[in-house]
């Protein structure tokens, strides 16, 4: 059985770095808080969350040559202990060479029971430090509901969404339908 790693010291990011090129291929490793921790498989329920959701913001973010992307890690200098991987990262750019995005332009975390504390709160403390990150969602895997949380200047606000509200992107030309996000989803 693996467990999250333990070691007496906080590593930083570029240590995480060197140790997970170690690790093998299958395993996904984020650090958190200066930890490693190794996520578990995720369900189909929440895979199919973050395909639609990945699908509908890629096809906005194409036309502003960007891209969505699953699985590529965030870092940033605001924080050198963490390096978490979100379920959807969009970034603009060029292609990066390696699985750490540097400058997201929005992230999207689909809550699942045992990590939704982590992500509601260390996590989200994280993002909001990401000096490029304009948005941050929260999408739930146990009802249609979206935190939508906005970067204003140095401040952020947040809203929810239900079954019948669209995510406004400003940034990105457009909006997604919070059903659109849940298709092929029963509750």
């Amino acid at each position: 059985m693996a467990l999250a790693a333990r070691r007496d010291a906080r590593m930083s990011v570029p240590e995480f770095r060197a140790w997970a090129e170690s690790r093998p291929e299958r395993e996904r490793w984020e650090l958190l808080d200066g930890a490693p921790a190794l996520m578990a498989p995720p369900t189909e329920r929440h895979q199919r969350i973050v395909m639609n959701l990945a699908r509908r913001l890629d096809e906005l973010a194409e036309r502003r040559g960007c891209r969505a992307l699953p699985g590529l890690a965030v870092v940033s200098a605001a924080m050198d202990d963490f390096a978490p991987i979100p379920d959807v990262v969009v970034r603009c750019g060029p292609p990066r060479p390696d699985g750490y995005a540097e400058d997201p332009v929005l992230v999207a975390e689909v809550l699942s029971p045992s990590t939704m504390s982590r992500d509601r709160g260390r996590k989200t403390d994280f993002y909001r430090a990401v000096p490029s990150l304009a948005t941050f969602l929260i999408v739930y895997a146990d009802e249609p509901r979206v935190e939508v949380w906005r970067r204003a200047g140095a401040e952020w606000s947040v809203a929810a969404l239900g079954p019948d509200g669209a995510v406004a992107l400003p940034d990105l030309g457009g909006s997604v339908p919070v059903a659109a996000i849940y298709r092929d989803i029963t509750f």
